[in-house]
């Protein structure tokens, strides 16, 4: 089953939803975000990850028989960003992914060539001021009329 598909979305959530009890719960995690597949947990120990990372690998193998991504799961400081759920996450600011922003741009330019029929300008319009509201960018903000949020990991 594709991963985009809706389906495999509510699967993953029913089938993790142990990890995040385990998290919680066993582990006593206080700061454990997680979104369908991907999941962030934030603590100033860098050991204290490092152990919970090591008891979650075992859970998710002995428990639930998957595994964590090697290249996918790491532990870095929040000053580096944190690359979650579409945006470069830091501790008072959001930054959208720049793969995002440039398949906007080609979303856009195929529009504005008519190489996208079934989308009218109507429709295109509320995307881009989605986005917005998700990442701080004075432009989007006077344009939707939209009070700035408070910063996503400010805790």
């Amino acid at each position: 089953m594709p991963l985009g598909n809706l389906t495999s979305q509510f699967f993953a959530n029913i089938y993790l939803n142990e990890l995040d009890y385990y998290a919680k719960y066993n582990l006593g995690v206080e700061y454990y975000i997680r979104y369908v597949d991907d999941f962030v947990i934030l603590h100033s120990s860098k050991e204290q990850l490092q152990i919970w990372k090591k008891q979650i690998d075992e859970f998710l193998r002995d428990k639930l028989r998957i595994e964590l991504h090697p290249q996918k799961s790491r532990i870095i400081s929040l000053s580096n960003g944190i690359d979650f759920v579409g945006f470069r996450n830091f501790y008072y600011y959001r930054l959208v992914r720049e793969r995002n922003i440039r398949k906007m741009k080609k979303r856009i330019a195929k529009m504005k060539d008519c190489e996208i029929s079934y989308v009218d300008s109507a429709s295109l319009k509320p995307h881009p001021l989605g986005c917005g509201r998700h990442f701080d960018h004075p432009k989007i903000e006077h344009q939707s009329n939209h009070t700035p949020q408070k910063p996503f990991m400010d805790f």
